[in-house]
């Protein structure tokens, strides 16, 4: 027995899909409601993580949504601003030299969305954008290896992308919609804390199944466990895939229920997005707004 399965039995691993979705369906029908309001509208916009992460991303494209980030308070002076911009590597110096607001810059790293390359060029990779200005890194598992059990490899390349992040935050994404059961995101969820993950991410938004209800269950479930056990706060971000304001609506109460006020602010929960920002800024304005 590996010192991984002694690890998991530490926690509830072994999760039922099904009672999973019938406490989510409790949960959202007796408390969405009372969060379905633009109070909390603005509190996930301000949770946003502004993404763009296109083949055909271009200098200009980026610098036009820097700009809209930092003209924002112009436009809307009675709401907060999103929380970071997430870009690819390459393209960190160009929000670095023009972004004014005091966000953060998140740079997804490390062979994403595959993680299909060498552990070297992983590190190197998240030390260059970390170099170039980065103060949040978003890198993905190695999904293959942990499939076939391979927890080790896929702890020791984390902690070595995690030394690399040195002051940044490091945010790891389980591609739930890959992991095939409840019981693999928990465990996914619990080696990634342990490696050292500042967050833990629900995907990349590269797959077809992206961020849902079940994995925002699943995994708040494992940060209130590590929590209590370790003492250590662990944040959270859903991405991919939340486009109303419904949908962030529904993950935000999910997470409430499960870890309570403390989680809700943009230090410990985050939405991985590029649509839910108009979406949530019409929703507020009682109009159609196309700000982003």
């Amino acid at each position: 027995m590996s010192k991984f399965d002694d690890l998991f039995k530490q926690y509830n691993c072994n999760l039922s899909d099904e009672a999973v979705k019938q406490d989510i369906a409790n949960i959202l029908s007796a408390h969405f409601s009372e969060n379905d309001n633009k109070e909390v509208y603005k509190q996930c916009l301000n949770q946003i993580d502004l993404t763009s992460l296109n083949g055909t991303d271009t200098h200009a494209e980026i610098i036009g949504m820097v700009n809209k980030v930092n003209n924002f308070k112009a436009n809307f002076p009675h709401l907060p601003n999103v929380g970071a911009i997430c870009v690819y590597p390459a393209l960190v110096p160009v929000v670095k030299e023009y972004l004014k607001e005091n966000i953060g810059i998140a740079a997804v790293s490390a062979g994403f969305p595959a993680s299909q390359t060498f552990i070297e060029i992983k590190v190197a990779e998240t030390a260059m954008c970390v170099m170039e200005g980065a103060t949040e890194i978003d890198v993905v598992i190695s999904i293959g290896k942990f499939l076939e059990g391979n927890y080790e490899e896929v702890f020791e390349e984390l902690s070595e992308i995690k030394a690399a992040c040195r002051e940044a935050h490091l945010k790891v994404i389980l591609e739930t919609g890959a992991l095939q059961s409840a019981s693999n995101i928990k465990k996914a969820s619990i080696l990634a804390m342990a490696a050292g993950a500042d967050f833990i991410k629900t995907s990349t938004g590269k797959i077809p199944v992206a961020a849902t209800v079940e994995a925002t269950y699943v995994m708040s479930h494992a940060i209130k466990e590590w929590n209590e056990k370790t003492g250590t706060k662990v944040s959270y971000k859903p991405a991919g895939g939340i486009v109303t304001t419904e949908d962030a609506v529904k993950h935000y109460t999910i997470v409430k229920e499960i870890l309570g006020n403390e989680w809700l602010n943009n230090t410990r929960f985050r939405f991985g997005a590029s649509r839910l920002a108009n979406n949530l800024l019409s929703s507020i304005e009682g109009k159609e707004v196309k700000y982003f």
